[in-house]
């Protein structure tokens, strides 16, 4: 499985507005957990949730862009203490509010507009000795059956769904999705290169059926260079655009 890391040996990663520390936790900032925080939609958004936060970087990308007051899940505790230091150490602490738990155990009384998730996809790989690493990466603490309970239990009627799974994956949750009444509205395929094999899947899910917009994101030239459409999209976050 192909994986789009960013400096994996750095203990923090540094954007525009904020900074991820990410000492403490299994999974590290990644490429396509950027795309998925900048390509989000949030316009008109007043209440988002996201489910297993990790260092808050979704979280903390989704404030920068909208008004919305977020609650994030996080159920590894050494990934929950780094993601609220991330957040308190931000100009959006005021906004996120990170909670130590399973989504399944997660209760509130009031719906979501937008709930996003970059969840745990494995489920027949050979794990590591890391617990949290495999809690991160493998679908033992969340499958995609629990995810879509949880989804459909705090998605407000005409609130939106959307999840970043790699594209064999995302068609296993669609076809669990679509008889339980969520239906795929958008979908963003990621791409390194043009004409190379689909990296991830970019799926907006909402309650109501329509025509699906299909789109594609190439991040990168033949030269290794960042695409216009990559630079266009993330150009309010990394510091080099």
């Amino acid at each position: 499985m192909y994986f789009i890391k960013i400096m994996p040996a750095n203990t923090h990663f540094s954007f525009k507005k904020f900074t991820i520390h990410q000492d403490q936790t299994a999974m590290k900032v990644t490429t396509d957990a950027c795309i998925l925080g900048a390509y989000t939609n949030v316009k008109k958004v007043k209440r988002i949730l996201d489910i297993g936060t990790g260092t808050g970087l979704l979280s903390l990308m989704l404030s920068q862009r909208g008004t919305a007051k977020i609650d994030a899940i996080e159920i590894d505790e050494n990934a929950y203490n780094q993601a609220v230091v991330n957040v308190n150490n931000s100009i959006y602490k005021d906004e996120v509010t990170i909670y130590n738990s399973s989504i399944q155990d997660f209760i509130t009384f009031n719906p979501y507009d937008l709930i996003i998730s970059n969840p745990p996809f494995f489920q027949n790989h050979l794990k590591s000795e890391t617990v949290s690493r495999n809690n991160s990466l493998h679908t033992d603490t969340l499958s995609f059956e629990n995810l879509l309970s949880s989804v459909l239990r705090l998605l407000s009627f005409n609130g939106t769904f959307v999840v970043l799974l790699p594209m064999y994956e995302s068609s296993i949750f669609e076809q669990l999705a679509v008889p339980q009444g969520l239906y795929p509205q958008k979908k963003l395929m990621i791409r390194h290169r043009k004409g190379s094999k689909i990296l991830r899947i970019i799926t907006t899910f909402g309650r109501l059926k329509k025509e699906i917009i299909n789109e594609e994101l190439i991040i990168k030239n033949p030269d290794e260079s960042y695409t216009p459409d990559f630079q266009k999209l993330l150009k309010d976050y990394y510091l080099a655009f």
